[in-house]
């Protein structure tokens, strides 16, 4: 059984209105060891309502923790960050992870040419193999980009969003072979972010979410996992990507059994930015 979940969100997070005390009983009483918030710091986000979004109160959340510490001393508080990579923010999140003491850092690509491919409007810019290939080339840059992280998050993430993927979740459907075809074709690209990844001691994370969003699969795909695990790729991290409690440590049943099946012995949990291993 997983005992943790290394990707969290609360009401810090602009996405979510759930209260970090009400996340921290739900992992409680999943009999869970820890758990690791990691709230969203997406520097330059661009707001939709003109109020400026997902910018994290660093100091309030990291005082919001310490208080739960004192009142829950049965349960490991992690304090963790998800950061939203692009080139132009790349300083800024360095200054934020000198400053704090994170035990553990997400880095994501949540914008392409400033878009989300969360929106309608990102898809309608050009054909979707096309917009699918410059997220991983957006993703490609900020890895080499010498930003300060630990696992890069859901590294397939746009898959979520085509207008596809999102009609057959508006119909409770699946398409696997759909799925395949959105990842093997991009697999070169996504080989050489794993490279560069795996050469400066990041890792990767198995995040649950797919399965709420309907995919049928984790992100990233299985045939993903495979090759991070064939390139040498070992640190792997296992979250839920929960902003309500009711996603808190969804479908883990499933990973231990995906990890294996992919190679792996072993998953991650990061305290103090060290990793320790845990069997599968």
């Amino acid at each position: 059984m997983i005992k943790s979940d290394s990707h969290v969100h609360t009401a810090f997070s602009t996405d979510s209105s759930t209260p970090m005390e009400e996340m921290l009983k739900k992992a409680i009483e999943t009999g869970f060891s820890s758990i690791c918030f990691t709230d969203h710091m997406d520097y330059g986000f661009p707001s939709q309502s003109g109020i400026t979004e997902f910018l994290l109160d660093t100091s309030a959340y990291f005082s919001e923790m310490e208080r739960l510490e004192h009142l829950y001393p049965q349960i490991h508080i992690r304090r963790g960050i998800e950061l939203g990579l692009k080139e132009d923010v790349i300083k800024q999140c360095s200054n934020l992870t000198s400053k704090y003491k994170f035990d553990f850092i997400i880095a994501s690509t949540h914008l392409v040419d400033n878009t989300d491919p969360y929106l309608d409007i990102y898809w309608q810019k050009t054909d979707e193999t096309s917009a699918i290939l410059k997220y991983y080339e957006a993703t490609l840059k900020n890895a080499k980009s010498g930003a300060d992280f630990d696992v890069y998050g859901h590294i397939d993430y746009i898959t979520r969003y085509t207008p596809y993927m999102k009609k057959l979740r508006m119909e409770n459907l699946h398409d696997d072979a759909y799925s395949l075809k959105n990842t093997e074709q991009f697999l070169d690209i996504i080989e050489e972010i794993f490279k560069i990844l795996i050469y400066n001691g990041k890792g990767i994370e198995i995040n649950t979410g797919g399965f709420k969003y309907g995919t049928n699969h984790p992100n990233p795909h299985e045939k993903i996992l495979k090759l991070y695990h064939g390139l040498g790729g070992e640190i792997i991290t296992v979250g839920s990507d929960a902003h309500e409690t009711k996603y808190l440590g969804y479908s883990f049943n499933k990973v231990p059994e995906i990890l294996k099946s992919c190679g792996f012995k072993y998953y991650t949990e990061f305290t103090g930015r060290k990793p320790a291993m845990f069997p599968v």
